[in-house]
């Protein structure tokens, strides 16, 4: 158990956490959210003991285990894959390194034998001759082949790391498990195992994570980082935001009864409650559920933008034509004979490890790339917006401020028009006076997306849209696009953005496309899929 007394941070003049009391316990799994810099990844170093609080004290429960999801993928080269993911228990790794000493001694002594036994007993009681089988396990459930597991940690990519890092992170089920932003870098096969794997743990479990979908699958509690303090809040994201607006409403709303808001939010935590059977979470959290009353919930105080593109006409039935479009890069082939036709109103999402294909694909439509042979012809009536996933040629060197880099975008240059934009995407005041060239990576995108709406577009073309947003601006333009009533071609990571906004999905394969009519779970769940998926991979348990 965890708990939390009084706890204040204060760097220099700034107030960071006033007077926090929480209490953290086994058996459930608590998302941290919160605006950029409100202190979310801090909180996580705090209970680490990397960081001191100012004031107040945050208690363990003595003899815990705490595991950490590890930043640095540098640390480990020297280490062997296997090694490194052992390394997440830290005395097990002694007990091993100390024994084997005392075996390799020439001379071993009556002494070394009686130590020898007291070492191969807590070896045992540690598990530690499952160790190398369970940290196995874990890396071929994050995707790391067999034939990998023995190399030095040198000799794998950043993403690779990244995996081994996290298997090191859940080694030995650890009773505490401090996870920040850990589906980073994860394909869905992967985030889908996590999930299983985090449902199964009887840890405290506490995570960053910017994934709608993953924190509504694992999280029994929100913990929102907010007003300088943190609250706990019964129930996974989904439950946390629309109880919140919940409340924002009613806090607006004077003239409305309470009592009127009172019953709307019993109807709809019973809904909430229903669902919440269905999970592995589910007789704990529904009886939170019931419990919650009107006062529980406090509007947010973040601020959310506002994401809206309206086309300036209607495409005709004529969209798009993409026939056996192939493209090398670097002596790879990224796109093999890729053929479909988009229809109007198809919300599209381009899905499957294929990253670089796709972002080709979307340059090559856009008219930024050729392709080295087939064909694609767009309608007459099309007009397209397009967000690359990389925006450093727009921003890298500006000295421009917001309004005037804006203004080159805009149909009308008239400054009142063009703040008025800036001011949807939260760049108000003098925020819309910063030069564009320092700006941070999620506000470079925000302002991409003002400039995407400026547009006009009938057809949008988004490359991961969702790359360094917050939740906020995630849900914004999540909202905003199911409510766009054009044409839209997407790739993204994030489970929850496709689920509610596709209705056709489309996975690049070696060999062509895998096209399907469908929502993205209905696409995951199709036997069919699912094998050409586990062929595709080498896989059996692909999703």
């Amino acid at each position: 158990m965890i708990t939390i007394n009084g706890l204040a941070l204060q760097f220099g003049k700034r107030t960071l956490f006033k007077d926090v009391n929480l209490k953290f316990t086994p058996g459930n799994c608590y998302g941290v959210i919160g605006a950029n810099g409100a202190g979310k990844s801090t909180l996580l170093r705090l209970l680490s003991g990397e960081l001191e609080p100012t004031k107040g004290t945050i208690e363990i429960t003595p003899g815990e285990r705490i595991a950490v999801l590890k930043q640095d993928h540098y640390a480990y080269d020297e280490y062997e894959v296997l090694r490194t993911v052992i390394m997440g228990h830290k005395r097990l790794v002694e007990v091993m390194d100390e024994k084997n000493l005392l075996y390799a001694k020439e001379n071993f002594s009556e002494e070394d034998g009686i130590k020898v036994s007291e070492l191969e007993a807590e070896f045992a009681e540690l598990n530690g001759w499952e160790a190398e089988a369970e940290a196995a396990k874990l890396l071929m459930g994050l995707g790391i082949e067999e034939e990998k597991h023995s190399l030095p940690m040198a000799d794998l990519t950043p993403m690779e790391k990244v995996r081994v890092l996290l298997a090191q992170s859940l080694f030995g089920n650890p009773d505490i498990l401090l996870l920040d932003e850990p589906t980073n870098h994860l394909d869905i096969e992967s985030i889908n195992w996590l999930e299983e794997f985090l449902g199964n743990l009887d840890s405290i479990i506490i995570v960053v994570s910017h994934d709608r979908h993953f924190l509504n699958q694992v999280c029994t509690y929100i913990c929102d980082v907010d007003f300088g303090g943190i609250n706990l809040y019964a129930g996974n994201y989904d439950f946390w935001y629309q109880s919140s607006q919940l409340a924002l409403q009613m806090a607006k709303d004077a003239n409305r009864k309470k009592e009127e808001k009172i019953k709307e939010l019993q109807n709809f935590i019973s809904r909430f409650a229903a669902n919440a059977a269905k999970s592995k979470q589910a007789t704990s959290r529904k009886k939170m559920l019931e419990k919650i009353t009107l006062d529980d919930i406090k509007p947010s105080s973040r601020r959310y933008p506002y994401i809206a593109f309206t086309p300036e006409r209607e495409a005709g039935d004529q969209l798009l034509t993409v026939e056996n479009l192939t493209k090398t890069v670097d002596g790879e082939t990224v796109l093999k004979n890729v053929s479909f036709t988009l229809k109007k109103g198809d919300k599209t999402a381009f899905v499957g490890p294929n990253t670089l294909g796709k972002t080709m694909l979307f340059k090559i439509l856009a008219g930024e790339e050729k392709a080295d042979s087939g064909s694609f012809s767009w309608g007459v009536t099309t007009s397209r917006g397009y967000l690359p996933s990389d925006n450093s040629e727009y921003f890298d060197g500006v000295k421009l401020n917001l309004v005037d880099w804006l203004r080159q975008f805009s149909p009308d240059p008239d400054e009142t028009f063009v703040r008025g934009f800036l001011g949807r995407m939260l760049f108000s005041g003098e925020e819309s006076q910063k030069a564009a060239g320092v700006l941070s990576g999620g506000e470079r995108v925000r302002c991409m997306l003002s400039k995407l709406m400026l547009s006009g577009g009938n057809v949008l073309i988004l490359d991961e849209p969702t790359n360094h947003l917050d939740l906020e601006s995630i849900t914004a333009l999540n909202n905003g696009l199911i409510a766009f009533k054009g044409t839209l071609l997407f790739a993204s990571h994030d489970h929850e953005f496709v689920q509610t906004i596709a209705n056709r999905i489309i996975d690049i394969t070696p060999d062509g496309v895998v096209d399907r009519l469908s929502t993205y779970d209905d696409f995951l769940a199709n036997e069919t899929v699912k094998q050409q998926l586990a062929e595709k991979y080498g896989k059996n348990n692909a999703r």
